[in-house]
């Protein structure tokens, strides 16, 4: 990995790749001569393993929209450190963009993914099984998918906590509180 929590993509993990379209909307630029009408369309791409990315594309036609924000999010990947026992988060996360507020707690097995429309995509692309998430303020997709984002790439591994603060992972484990 060259950059922090950039991860390694070949051809073949291009490819197995899942992608979800988030929003699709016209915009308009209003000019002298009237309006000039674009598409933006907002993408979340993932392996369902722990990588997932977002990405916007504007231009005039709807499918060139969502080729560019595919190739968008393709670039813009990062990797989510996973518990690995039941596929939930590390610890709750409260993560916000603009006017939109997210909270993530991780949920116990068999729970789901208990999130709104947005943000249960980014969830289940990064292949987060067990979640409880709410949104609060702002409810536009490309606040909320940037909000969550930011939260999944701000989680530290146990074991990086660890390492950071000189104990071992046990130690750091029964002081975190109980659930």
């Amino acid at each position: 990995m060259n950059d922090k929590n950039k991860p390694d993509l070949n051809q073949e993990s291009i490819s197995a790749l899942r992608e979800k379209q988030v929003q699709i909307s016209r915009v308009a630029k209003v000019v002298k001569g009237g309006r000039i009408f674009r598409f933006s369309a907002l993408t979340v791409v993932g392996d369902g393993e722990g990588k997932v990315g977002y990405g916007r594309g504007k231009v005039r036609e709807v499918p060139l929209a969502m080729k560019k924000s595919l190739e968008a999010a393709k670039k813009n990947m990062i990797d989510v450190k996973l518990n690995r026992r039941n596929k939930t988060l590390q610890y709750p996360i409260t993560s916000s963009h603009g006017a939109s507020t997210v909270h993530m707690r991780p949920a116990a097995e068999g729970t789901g993914v208990i999130a709104g429309g947005a943000m249960r995509a980014v969830l289940e692309l990064a292949g987060v099984r067990n979640v409880l998430a709410k949104g609060y303020g702002s409810t536009n997709p490309a606040n909320i998918v940037r909000a969550t984002f930011k939260g999944l790439k701000e989680m530290k591994s146990p074991n990086y906590v660890a390492r950071k603060r000189g104990k071992t992972i046990k130690e750091i484990q029964a002081n975190a509180p109980r659930r």
